[in-house]
Order: C-alpha cells, then sequence, then structure tokens
C-alpha cells in the first residue's frame, strides 16, 4: 500500500473511537435542524473547503431527499468576510458573523488543523456568549480550539492532508447521523 494511504488508514484506525461522538452530534444537529435552528460552519485554507462541503450536504443532500437545513459556510460571504476583515481585523472575520447569524440553540461547527486559528477561536468563543454549541474538527491534541468549544474530535496526524482527510469522513459520518435522526 502506498504510505500516504497507509497514514490515512492508520489515522482513521486511531480516531474510530470517536464515532460515537458525531453520531451524537447528528442526533443533536438533527433536533436543531427539524426544529427552524441553523448550523454555522468555519474554517481557513482546506478546512474551509471541508465547512462548506458541510453545509452543502445540509443545505441539498447527503443521501436521501429531504427538506433543505439552514446551514451556512461563513467564509463563503466574500464581501461581509472581506468587509468585515477590513474594518475590524482578520480575528472578527468568523466572530461577527457568529454573532450575526448565530442564535441561542445553534450549532457552529469549526475546523482547524492545528487547532490554533485565531479567526476560528474566536467564532468558537463568540458562539458560547451566543448560547450556541461550539464543536470543533482539529487536528492533534492537545489545541486551544479544541478547550474552547462544548466538545472536539482531535486527529492524531502529523500531516495536514491526512487530518483534512480524515476531517472529510468525519463530516460524512455526521452527515449520515443527522439523515439517519430525521
Amino acid at each position: 500500500m502506498d504510505a500516504h494511504l497507509e497514514k490515512l488508514c492508520a489515522t482513521l484506525a486511531r480516531v474510530d473511537g470517536h464515532t460515537a461522538v458525531v453520531r451524537a452530534w447528528g442526533g443533536t444537529l438533527a433536533a436543531v435542524l427539524g426544529s427552524g435552528g441553523r448550523l454555522l460552519a468555519c474554517g481557513n485554507g482546506g478546512s474551509a473547503a471541508e465547512a462548506q462541503h458541510l453545509t452543502a450536504e445540509l443545505v441539498g443532500r447527503f443521501r436521501a431527499d429531504r427538506p433543505p437545513y439552514a446551514a451556512i459556510p461563513l467564509h463563503a460571504d466574500t464581501s461581509s468576510l472581506t468587509a468585515i476583515t477590513n474594518d475590524y481585523g482578520a480575528e472578527e472575520a468568523y466572530a461577527r458573523q457568529v454573532r450575526a447569524h448565530g442564535r441561542e440553540g445553534d450549532v457552529l461547527v469549526c475546523l482547524s488543523t492545528s487547532g490554533g486559528s485565531p479567526n476560528v477561536l474566536a467564532a468558537a468563543k463568540a458562539a458560547r456568549e451566543c448560547g450556541m454549541l461550539a464543536w470543533a474538527l482539529t487536528g492533534p491534541a492537545p489545541n486551544p480550539l479544541a478547550g474552547v468549544c462544548d466538545e472536539a474530535v482531535t486527529v492524531p496526524a502529523e500531516e495536514t492532508s491526512t487530518v483534512q482527510e480524515v476531517h472529510l469522513a468525519l463530516i460524512h459520518l455526521l452527515c449520515d447521523a443527522v439523515e439517519e435522526a430525521l
């Protein structure tokens, strides 16, 4: 087997114990979305792409036809993102949007391979201040983001690409659990 795939397989085996957490998140998220709440998601770079992948699966569909659910990738509104960054600084890029769009009981999913991105940390703190649940998908623990979120699944991999690939698998697991619960 190729060395890259060996790393991925080994890392997937090490996060298998977290599947119960992700499935529980799916049940919680299904209840939030089913009652009219929303999911916000944020990350930078590849993690932003994964956040958008998650929200697309919920607004569109993962496996089954079903009603669309309110899910917003915070990096995708480039006009707001660039205005906020210009006026308030990069650290506020997501936090200000969380304060605008998030409501008590909503969910924020934070993705960060390092677990130390200042704008994602600020978003998690803003979510908690708003009464939202904040969940993190990060790289290796310990890291600051895992510490400020309600719950975190940390991926024990040294390479960013491996962390991102495992995050995508966990996102699909989350979507599957949401659809099963609904």
